[in-house]
This record gives structure tokens, C-alpha cells and sequence, in this order.
């Protein structure tokens, strides 16, 4: 543990972005999951749904710096890959 009074402060806030980005991540994970879901049951519209709110996530958690901008584009291009190839 730290003694020094702003190192204590640093891990304290640390902790905190650190629980904020887990919980960005997983909810990215959980649309992407549902997207997929919705691909396989071949539901267009559905997945056209989920297609826009993750690409939404991705890019806000880009802005975040939660992930890198370029990892963000890259899924947010297969996402919509996936989709035009059951259109």
C-alpha cells in the first residue's frame, strides 16, 4: 500500500475508471452477443438495431480512450460486414 497521500488518491481513482471501464467493455460484449444472436436467427431488422446501438458503444468508448479508436472502426466494420452478408 502506498503511503504518500496522492499515490493513495491515484489508486483510489484508478479503481474507479477501471470498474467504469469493465463495465463499458461488458456492456459492448453483451450487444455485440446479441447481434450475433439475432444474425443467426437470421432477424435483419433486429440485428440492424443492435448494429447501430454497437456501433454507438464502440464509438463512445473510443472517445473515452476505454479502447483505441482504430480497434473500435475495426469491429464496428465486421459488425457491419456480418450484416450486409445476410441482406
Amino acid at each position: 500500500m502506498a503511503n504518500i497521500k496522492s499515490a493513495k488518491k491515484r489508486i483510489l481513482v484508478i479503481n474507479k475508471k477501471t470498474e467504469v471501464n469493465k463495465s463499458r467493455k461488458s456492456e459492448i460484449k453483451t450487444y455485440i452477443k446479441k447481434f450475433e444472436a439475432a444474425i443467426n436467427d437470421g432477424n435483419y431488422e433486429k440485428a440492424k438495431e443492435y448494429l447501430k446501438v454497437c456501433e454507438k458503444k464502440l464509438l463512445q468508448a473510443a472517445a473515452k480512450n476505454t479502447i483505441h479508436k482504430n480497434a473500435a472502426a475495426r469491429k464496428v466494420s465486421r459488425l457491419t460486414l456480418k450484416l450486409n452478408k445476410i441482406a
